[in-house]
């Protein structure tokens, strides 16, 4: 037996519609997972499922919200309908938004709380909520491993991005709480556990780390001086933490936060 297949294993990724949700999912589909993909953007869902699909594997979408939780009840319902099982539950759903995001110019006076208050909903409840929803379905099996993701933001204070920042950290200890819930009340078969992503450009901090001309921003000169790699990371780099974390490979591993950042975190920059 390989202890690192998931050959076979369902697994639930919420925000499957984005591109962290997306690639995540790419990789379960070709590790032979079968993915049911949760977004609230209907065409997302649509376009995901028919790429996962004409790839070969099986996969199912539902237009769901991580914040209702009798909507996630009801996919869970569905999903159980249709395959019987629950093994792997990633939780991508998440983001910032530009007014939880201070400009180079203002201070933390200047931040728009409605917008602090929706970033902490999405990234923190966003993660709860699915948790204890498709992770009571695991407590049933006795089985399972659930995964969130955390961030650079929480091991140090990161200019600029309070929102995501106190979001972030507050799933790092619900990772851990979570964990130790499973195992000491339902079985030790059952694991969670988190990656931190180091930097990755992409859609929403693009425009913070490259600047109009195609060059690095004083932000992204920040970032590679304190990253010994020297670079930023390519979401796929990403993939193998879950699928590892996932695995009977990682069967004595829970309640670990997995830094996936090129060092940053390790390194003090001197």
């Amino acid at each position: 037996m390989n202890a690192f297949s998931i050959v076979g294993k369902v697994a639930v990724v919420t925000g499957g519609g984005g591109v962290l949700g997306g690639s995540i999912a790419h990789s379960l589909i070709e590790a032979g997972v079968k993915v049911a993909i949760l977004d609230i953007r209907e065409e997302n869902v649509k376009a995901r499922v028919d790429e996962l699909n004409k790839m070969g594997g099986e996969s199912i979408g539902f237009v769901s919200s991580v914040l209702i939780k009798e909507e996630l009840e009801q996919t869970r319902k569905s999903i159980l309908e249709k395959w019987g099982k629950i093994d792997i539950l990633v939780n991508a759903a998440g983001g910032n938004l530009p007014g939880a995001t201070l400009t180079e110019d203002q201070t933390i006076f200047d931040m728009k709380i409605e917008d602090f208050e929706k970033v902490n909903a999405l990234n923190m409840n966003g993660t709860v909520y699915p948790s204890l929803v498709f992770g009571q379905s695991m407590a049933e099996r006795g089985e399972g491993s659930i995964i969130t993701i955390s961030s650079m933001a929480t091991y140090s204070a990161i200019t600029r991005v309070l929102g995501y920042s106190t979001a972030k950290t507050a799933i790092n200890m619900f990772t851990q709480w979570m964990a130790m819930e499973m195992a000491t009340k339902f079985s030790e078969r059952i694991r969670v556990n988190s990656i931190a992503p180091g930097f990755f450009i992409g859609d929403q901090n693009r425009k913070v780390l490259i600047n109009s001309d195609g060059s690095y921003t004083e932000r992204s000169k920040k970032v590679l001086a304190r990253t010994p790699m020297g670079r930023f990371g390519d979401i796929k780099e990403l993939n193998g933490a879950v699928q590892f974390l996932c695995s009977e490979a990682a069967s004595f591993i829970t309640g670990v936060i997995l830094p996936v950042d090129g060092g940053f975190s390790s390194f003090s920059g001197v």
